[in-house]
């Protein structure tokens, strides 16, 4: 097995990411430098366009963030921030990049981990899946994103409940609040995941892109989303590559009443390279 936190393997489009940290899943230094590494390589290779992040640790996916490391922080004079930290870029980065990313918990994500799964893309989880944002009472707060992003992630009031209340929240009301997008049995997780990163990877990178492009700013503005949308619209047909798909969408009966009301995912499997 490789050295460091992260481990990974491509296939299919999927680059399967296991975080492997002992002894307990820590989100510190060697975290943050591996995950910058990972980045720099997969955002490199064109092939890959979802990547999946799972754990090692039966209890954790990521612990949280390193409390001693926090500790060490120098207390006294402080000059105002102009920029976010390395936690918050690094998973912001992540965030916009055009990579699909996706969560998979089956374990516990406190603190920064819950930070570092709030700015992926998709997050399933299992009937063990365990969230929450105990830095409050630790007299600070969620500072990798966490307090920015969760009320776009879970609204206003359901995030200052979490974050003010540091309490777990556990994986059905995770899904009800929009901090999981679904639930599967543990011993099905895996490979539902699977499925699912398997077929967006087999979608056109560049429309993926796009689509992410979208949707993050129509999130900040809806009118500006509407242009935005158009342009990715013109960019993606001048481009032509759309054409060959459109095609064999057609060749298989899309367009037709027979062929839309009997089988519309071998429409889709049609249109795939």
């Amino acid at each position: 097995m490789p050295e460091g936190p992260l481990h990974h393997d491509v296939s299919a489009g999927v680059a399967d990411v296991v975080i492997d940290h002992p002894p307990t899943n820590l989100v510190d230094g060697a975290f943050i430098g591996a995950l910058i590494a990972l980045l720099d390589e997969l955002e490199r290779d064109d092939e890959v366009r979802v990547v999946v992040f799972r754990s090692a640790d039966p209890d954790f996916f990521l612990m949280h963030g390193d409390v001693r490391s926090i500790l060490a922080i120098p207390t006294g004079t402080h000059v105002a921030a102009t920029e976010p930290n390395v936690a918050a870029a690094l998973f912001e980065r992540l965030h916009r990049s055009r990579l699909v990313s996706i969560g998979v918990l089956d374990g516990a994500a406190r603190g920064g981990g819950a930070e570092f799964l709030a700015a992926l893309d998709l997050r399933y989880g299992s009937e063990r899946a365990v969230l929450g944002q105990p830095e409050v009472a630790m007299g600070i707060l969620p500072g990798a994103g966490g307090t920015t992003r969760l009320p776009h992630l879970l609204g206003r009031g359901r995030a200052l409940d979490v974050i003010l209340t540091g309490r777990d929240v556990h994986a059905d009301e995770a899904v009800h609040l929009g901090w999981l997008d679904a639930v599967f049995p543990s011993a099905e997780l895996d490979g539902a995941v699977r499925t699912r990163a398997e077929r967006i990877a087999a979608m056109p990178g560049e429309s993926i892109a796009a689509v992410k492009r979208v949707v993050d700013t129509s999130l900040a503005s809806f009118d500006a989303g509407l242009v935005a949308e158009t342009d990715a619209l013109g960019v993606l047909t001048a481009a032509g590559r759309h054409r060959a798909r459109m095609e064999r969408f057609l060749a298989a009966g899309g367009q037709t009443r027979e062929g839309e009301t009997s089988d519309f995912d071998a429409l889709l499997d049609a249109m795939r390279d």
